[in-house]
């Protein structure tokens, strides 16, 4: 399976480094062959698709012989004249792979990842062999402690952390068979976990995670927790472009606890609109602009009651980060101009959480991008970094930076080039 993914990413990055030789964009490439860009960014990151139409459409756009992407050199559109069989074997191989991929981080695994995936993966449930069990307050404050790490983007620290809190958890849900609380704290540290595993691009055990979260989380019955679940289910299908199904579970589950906000707890209305703002994030993805709109206006809503924007707190949900995912969503529709005039005044206003405050940053980045302003997007990209160090070196950030760098094809901006250099961006 190894040689077989290792395949998938070699196709991937001799489509990338072609298209970085020709100076163009992915989107720039994936407009020409009538396709979004999503779709040539997961061909270049080895997750592609069995349809090898579509790979000889990139080899074409881009002058890639076609052997370097294991397919013959017949033209599709006639009869074969080789072993019929070989086309066929090519493409499931091809689809092999990238299904390989989908289980694999696009970062080399580190101990504390393999560590931290480890504690994903199912085991009998067993209670603790000392008779006190594990007390309820200091498994909370690691919780806590552990959410605090995601939102001040120390992820390293997380994920050397995330291991053991889970077994911990783990054991002490053993000791409590039918306990609430506990079961809602293994939830909470599976939910980080998966946004965790999002962050460092590793799909495949981000699904795992949430599974593990959503189990839990109905254990538990708090709708807020399964709210957070939601959440978080709804982020994975989004990343994997299953969008639709994003918006239909973030939108049933929410029409479930909206309404009454006025007398809701901070807590409850935090986690309903943290669920709407994916829901944002989901259908500004699929280009749905009335389903964007309807979810941003009920977040809004919910923001007149609540503002929990601090690095400390169970979540963070207030009117500033609802702003943040307005600009994204403009972002996401290619409306660059106005995702900068959202951005304008979020740019002034202080950001306790550096997770969000970095956010915004990288927005900007995207946004300055899309409009061919290098240079400032560049200097977005620093300001986040200031932020957030470990924020910006995640696998999202540096496609960005890669694709910056392509289309500054005179090199006019050398200290752009500096900077991919030093996230470890291929040339």
């Amino acid at each position: 399976m190894a040689d077989v993914r290792t395949e998938a990413e070699r196709i991937g990055e001799t489509i990338k480094r072609a298209r970085q030789r020709t100076g163009r964009s992915q989107a720039d490439v994936a407009t020409a062959m009538g396709y979004h860009q999503s779709k040539l960014s997961r061909l270049e990151s080895g997750r592609g698709t069995e349809d090898t139409r579509v790979l000889r459409a990139v080899a074409a756009e881009l002058g890639i012989p076609l052997r370097l992407l294991g397919l013959s050199e017949s033209d599709p559109s006639v009869e074969p004249t080789d072993d019929p069989e070989t086309e066929d074997m090519r493409r499931r191989t091809f689809l092999a792979a990238s299904i390989a991929s989908l289980a694999a981080p696009t970062a080399p695994a580190t101990v504390a990842h393999d560590d931290l995936v480890r504690a994903l993966l199912p085991s009998p449930r067993t209670a603790s062999a000392r008779m006190d069990g594990m007390d309820q307050e200091p498994l909370e404050s690691r919780v806590a402690e552990a959410r605090r790490l995601f939102h001040t983007c120390d992820y390293a620290a997380l994920e050397a952390t995330l291991p053991s809190l889970i077994a911990d958890l783990r054991e002490a849900a053993g000791d409590h068979q039918g306990d609430a609380v506990m079961a809602g704290l293994l939830a909470t540290a599976y939910q980080t976990s998966t946004s965790l595993l999002l962050k460092q691009g590793d799909h495949g055990n981000a699904w795992l995670a949430v599974g593990r979260a959503t189990a839990e989380a109905e254990r538990c019955g708090d709708p807020v927790v399964l709210a957070s679940s939601v959440r978080v289910h709804a982020h994975v299908l989004t990343r994997e472009k299953h969008t639709a199904q994003a918006v239909t579970l973030v939108r049933h589950t929410a029409g479930q606890l909206a309404g009454s906000y006025d007398q809701r707890s901070p807590r409850y209305l935090a986690a309903v609109g943290l669920l709407l703002l994916r829901g944002v994030t989901a259908s500004s993805t699929a280009g749905d602009r009335a389903a964007t709109r309807e979810f941003l206006d009920e977040a809004r809503d919910i923001a007149r009651y609540v503002a929990l924007d601090r690095p400390d707190a169970w979540a963070n949900f207030s009117p500033t980060n609802v702003a943040l995912h307005a600009v994204s969503a403009s972002v996401a529709f290619g409306d660059a101009g106005i995702a900068l005039n959202t951005a304008a005044p979020l740019m002034r206003r202080h950001i306790p959480v550096p997770e969000r405050r970095a956010a915004l940053w990288v927005e900007a980045a995207r946004a300055y991008n899309q409009q061919g302003r290098l240079a400032e997007g560049y200097q977005a990209l620093r300001i986040a970094e200031t932020c957030a160090a470990q924020d910006v070196r995640r696998p999202a950030v540096r496609d960005l930076v890669a694709d910056m760098a392509a289309r500054d094809r005179r090199r006019t901006l050398p200290e752009l080039h500096h900077f991919s250099r030093r996230l470890g961006v291929p040339a």
